[in-house]
């Protein structure tokens, strides 16, 4: 028979002991895994929603409205005396004394005048004296009947008259000092002179009081304001009701800038106007503000932030929390056990960036800021955390960027090395 007829059966091939045990563990560990995975999918953390709690309080009611800053004073400096513009006695856009000298108009004319009044005061005087001296002398002699009682009537009209000269000349002695000084043009008060509007060799009085310059005190300064009679009217209602309480020191007001910055002296309201512009529908406001560095300039547009009342027991309350619509306004607020219900609340006004609420909440109670996407989704309990300021969350945010730049960074580097590394050997 051939060889190949009687080939020996083939013993059976055993695996190694460790192998066995590996595979063991192996189909253990797969068979565990989907008990582990349908145990974990189970129950999903509640999703993280930012909160405020919300605490009662007495908070000032604040109006922002638009103003006007104008000077507490103005003058307008003016020629009282005619002539021609000797000399500028000041420097344009300084600050002047009341009484100091801002011009000189050739005094020439009113010298003149001057020294002829004096003289005609001198010449009534003497005959005041002439006159004076004939009825010392017609006194004794009427008694004696040497001169009759009409001639000393007489020598008596001359010396009233001869007073009366004097008297009007002591007048005309006093105008012509007052023209002479006009020729030294002062400031009529104190304050910021502008640009001189004439120069030296101009002709100025003749006929009307030229203007020279204007001085404008700036320190304080008014503030014009506008407010909506129907707002006006809704605060002393309110006032009177005591839903709100005047503030003892007075209405306070900030002045802020154009470019949102806020004046570091606070101002006060001086008085609210009584009557309505009929074309407009406004109040008129005034307040004063302090301005010793000259900061603020006259004329300037302004937006005056007034607290003119106080709420008793009132919450402020982020404005990106409310939901305003045609129902009104409400929030969401978060339950002790993570469950969102929304609540109706009563707006009062507005303090910067939060919402003044006067009913609808209770102390302690938590109200939803951030986080309305995730009950969108189908979230229905959270997990409060404290929210942060929108400024801080700025920052934060930036430096979560810089930090995220720096980690892709550093982890491009080692990406082509991993690359590169040897895959493990195949087994055999």
């Amino acid at each position: 028979m051939p060889q190949s007829a009687f080939r020996r059966p083939m013993a059976p091939r055993f695996l190694p002991l460790g192998t066995s045990v590996l595979l063991a563990a192996a189909l253990v560990a797969c068979g565990d895994k989907p008990k582990d995975a349908e145990g974990g999918a189970g129950a999903p953390p509640p999703p993280e929603v930012a909160v405020v709690t919300v605490q009662p309080g007495t908070v000032s009611l604040t109006t922002e409205l638009p103003g006007r800053l104008e000077p507490t004073r103005v003058a307008q400096v003016r020629a009282r005396a005619a002539g021609i513009v000797q000399k500028r006695l000041f420097r344009e856009g300084s600050d002047v004394k009341a009484g100091q000298a801002l011009f000189t108009i050739d005094p020439a004319p009113y010298q003149a005048t001057l020294q002829s009044a004096q003289a005609s005061l001198a010449q009534a005087q003497a005959t005041l004296a002439n006159a004076s001296g004939v009825v010392t002398r017609y006194r004794p002699l009427v008694a004696a009947n040497a001169v009759s009682k009409q001639e000393f009537d007489a020598a008596v009209a001359a010396e009233k008259a001869a007073q009366a000269q004097v008297a009007a000349g002591r007048a005309a002695v006093q105008t012509a000092r007052i023209n002479l000084n006009y020729a030294t043009v002062t400031a009529p008060i104190s304050g910021r002179i502008g640009r001189a509007l004439v120069t030296e060799g101009a002709l100025v009085g003749q006929g009307d009081a030229t203007q020279l310059a204007t001085i404008q005190q700036i320190n304080p300064l008014y503030i014009n304001i506008s407010q909506s009679a129907a707002d006006a009217m809704r605060l002393r209602q309110q006032l009177a009701s005591g839903q709100l309480v005047r503030d003892g020191e007075g209405a306070r007001v900030a002045v802020v800038m154009e470019d949102g910055s806020i004046h570091s002296r606070p101002g006060r309201l001086l008085f609210t106007d009584l009557t309505v512009d009929p074309t407009t529908g406004q109040v008129a406001l005034r307040a004063e503000v302090p301005n010793p560095d000259g900061a603020l300039l006259p004329g300037l547009f302004v937006r005056a932030r007034l607290e003119q009342a106080q709420v008793q027991n009132a919450m402020l309350i982020p404005q990106q929390a409310v939901t305003r619509g045609s129902q009104g306004d409400s929030v969401m607020v978060v339950a002790q056990d993570g469950s969102v219900q929304p609540r109706p609340i009563k707006i009062e006004g507005a303090q910067g960036q939060n919402w003044i609420v006067t009913d609808g909440l209770k102390a302690g109670e938590q109200v939803m800021v951030e986080g309305a996407m995730k009950l969108m989704l189908g979230a229905k309990v959270v997990k409060p955390v404290p929210w942060q300021p929108k400024a801080a969350t700025a920052h934060d945010q930036s430096a979560q960027a810089a930090t995220k730049t720096e980690a892709n960074a550093s982890a491009a580097a080692p990406a082509a090395p991993a690359a590169s590394a040897p895959a493990p050997a195949a087994s055999n």
